[in-house]
């Protein structure tokens, strides 16, 4: 598996990170072996977030973690906070919101921690953009949790071109990835300037739901190449994406080892150029002007 840093100045990944989003429906064992598939197939990026799972996914991630401790310099842990969502684990909140105060953010972090059970969170990102954001008050935020090495890097998720850079603007080091939704069914990161962006400040975005949630394997007109490839459709789809030249790195979700197995050798698939823009215009209907 090939390896990339999100930012010269930041974290080295797995070019196809795992997604935690689904783990929440299964028992350690079942995670145990997923990190394990992912492991062995070079996959070593794990992306989680504060509320999957109704708040439970981390946790579940983290008990696998205190039995194996050796694992944790193998991998990188990626997590998310901002969002509050509707639970009888957080009776206070009455209705869905963002928070992106500093108080939330470090005490997001040190849950996200406990729950881990690590001492760092390798990349921590902001889950979206919220419209009551104070951009000083994250980056007094980051800057203790970075002091206190408590966090080693930072990005941002589902924020626009102009989002990033006002956010960027705030801190005295690098955002090194915005994670977004990308994939040959959603295509709005690679025309409203967002992608752009992004390789204007060197910075690699991760793709989620790249395969469109399962939707583009009955586009069969777009992921038409897989015979010439000897490829399958779900291969197509992340070899589309790791063509681009801002270094996508897409974040597989499944709790199916063999689609992990699948989606990793997507890696080795280098697409001709105009396969690239036949699959493009297959989604789109329609030629390039």
């Amino acid at each position: 598996m090939e390896r990339r840093y999100l930012h010269l100045k930041g974290l080295e990944c797995s070019r196809i990170i795992a997604g935690a989003w689904r783990w929440n429906n299964v028992d350690e064992k079942t995670v145990s072996n997923l990190i394990d598939t992912s492991l062995d197939v070079g996959i070593t990026s794990f992306d989680h977030a504060d509320i999957y799972g109704d708040y439970s996914n981390e946790k579940i991630f983290g008990n696998v973690l205190r039995h194996r401790s050796s694992i944790r310099r193998e991998i990188q842990l990626i997590t998310k906070c901002g969002i509050k969502l509707l639970s009888d684990k957080h009776p206070g909140t009455w209705i869905k919101h963002y928070d992106t105060t500093k108080e939330h953010i470090i005490n997001s972090v040190d849950q996200s921690l406990a729950n881990l059970g690590t001492d760092y969170i390798d990349l921590l990102l902001i889950h979206r953009p919220d419209p009551l954001m104070d951009p000083e008050e994250v980056a007094e935020a980051f800057g203790l949790l970075k002091q206190n090495g408590k966090v080693l890097y930072f990005g941002v998720s589902n924020f626009t071109a102009t989002q990033f850079e006002m956010l960027q603007s705030c801190l005295p080091f690098p955002l090194i990835t915005n994670q977004l939704e990308i994939s040959i069914e959603k295509l709005d990161a690679l025309y409203d300037g967002t992608l752009d962006v992004m390789m204007k400040h060197k910075v690699a975005p991760m793709a989620w739901s790249p395969l469109g949630g399962g939707r583009l394997l009955n586009n069969s007109k777009a992921l038409s190449k897989c015979s010439k490839y000897k490829a399958t459709e779900s291969q197509i789809a992340l070899a589309w994406l790791l063509k681009h030249p801002a270094d996508i790195f897409p974040i597989i979700g499944t709790t199916q080892p063999e689609r992990i197995k699948e989606a990793a050798k997507a890696i080795d698939i280098v697409l001709d150029r105009q396969d690239w823009f036949d699959m493009l215009k297959a989604a789109t209907g329609k030629d390039v002007a």
